[in-house]
C-alpha cells in the first residue's frame, strides 16, 4: 500500500506507520506519529537517526543531559520545532500540554553529529509559487533541514501548507530517493489528492503516503479546506537529494507572464 489510511482516530502512544525493513514500498525509515496526554512518557533508544517534530501541544524533551520544553499551538500558523539526533543519543518526550502530536522520522545512519534543537526562528519558510499560476500553486513551504545545512543527515524534513483549493509540489515533479507526506486537514473532516505518477489518491485527516519509485506526486486540496503535510525524503548512499527533476512539459506555467485562459482576466 502507497497511500496508508488512519481509519480511527490516533490513540495515545506511539503509532507505527512505516517501518526501515519493510517488504514492500520501502522507504527506507520508519516514520509514526506519538500523542501524549499530560504526564505520558515515552523513551526511545533505537540505534537509528531520529527527528521529532511537534505537530501540536507542549511536552519536555529530554536528551544527552538537556533537557528543554517546547509548544505549539497548530501546525497550520505556527513553525515548527525539531529535534535532530544521532543514532547513538536516546531521547524521552513527556507530555506537558493535554494532548500532543509528535511526529517521529528514524532510519540508518553511522555517521556521528551532535544533536540539534531546531526552533521555529531556524525553519526557512516560504511562500512558494507567489507571482506564478494566478496564484493557484501558492503554498508555505517550510524546510527545517536538508543536505545544505545537516550534510551529515539521511534526511530531510520539512511540511506544506496548501491553501484551500490550491496546489503544491507542483509543477509535478520527481526524484529518486523515497518520501514520506503525513497530512492533516482544516477543518478535519475535508480532504485532498495526491498524483502518484499516473495514479491518483483521495486524502483525508491523517493518511499517510509513500513514494517510492520516482512518481510524480503533486498535490491539491479541496475548496473550503486547508491542507497541512509533513515530508520526509530519505537520501539515498552516494546520492543526496538536492534538488527535484520536473517535468519539462509543464514548466512553462513558472513564468510571470505565461499566458493561460481565461486570458483577459
Amino acid at each position: 500500500m502507497k497511500r496508508i489510511r488512519q481509519h480511527e482516530p490516533l490513540q495515545y502512544g506511539y503509532t507505527t506507520i512505516t517501518t526501515v525493513d519493510e517488504q514492500t514500498n520501502n522507504t527506507l525509515m520508519d516514520f509514526g506519529i506519538l500523542r501524549l496526554a499530560a504526564g505520558m512518557s515515552y523513551a526511545d533508544n533505537r540505534l537509528l537517526e531520529k527527528a521529532y517534530l511537534l505537530i501540536s501541544g507542549e511536552v519536555r524533551l529530554t536528551w544527552s543531559g538537556k533537557t528543554e520544553t517546547i509548544s505549539r499551538e497548530n501546525c497550520f500558523d505556527c513553525d515548527p520545532w525539531v529535534l535532530h539526533v544521532p543514532k547513538n543519543v536516546g531521547v524521552t518526550v513527556t507530555g506537558v500540554g493535554a494532548n500532543s502530536e509528535i511526529s517521529i522520522t528514524r532510519t540508518e545512519n553511522d555517521t556521528e553529529f551532535s544533536a540539534k534543537l531546531y526552533p521555529p526562528s531556524e525553519c526557512a519558510s516560504e511562500k512558494r509559487g507567489q507571482g506564478t499560476m494566478r496564484e493557484t500553486s501558492t503554498r508555505i513551504v517550510r524546510t527545517v533541514f536538508d543536505y545544505s545545512n545537516a550534510p551529515y543527515s539521511k534526511l530531510v524534513i520539512g511540511e506544506v501548507i496548501d491553501f484551500p483549493g490550491k496546489w503544491s509540489s507542483y509543477p509535478p515533479h520527481h526524484h529518486p530517493q523515497p518520501e514520506i507526506y503525513f497530512y492533516k486537514f482544516l477543518p478535519e473532516n475535508g480532504y485532498g489528492f495526491c498524483e502518484l505518477g499516473e495514479d491518483v489518491v483521495k486524502l483525508r485527516n491523517n493518511d499517510t503516503v509513500k513514494i517510492v519509485r520516482g512518481e510524480t506526486h503533486p498535490q491539491t486540496t479541496a475548496p473550503g479546506y486547508a491542507m497541512y503535510y509533513i515530508w520526509a525524503i530519505r537520501h539515498l548512499d552516494g546520492n543526496p537529494y538536492i534538488t527535484p527533476t520536473f517535468v519539462p512539459e509543464h514548466t512553462w506555467v513558472l513564468e510571470k507572464d505565461a499566458k493561460i485562459w481565461p486570458y483577459d482576466c
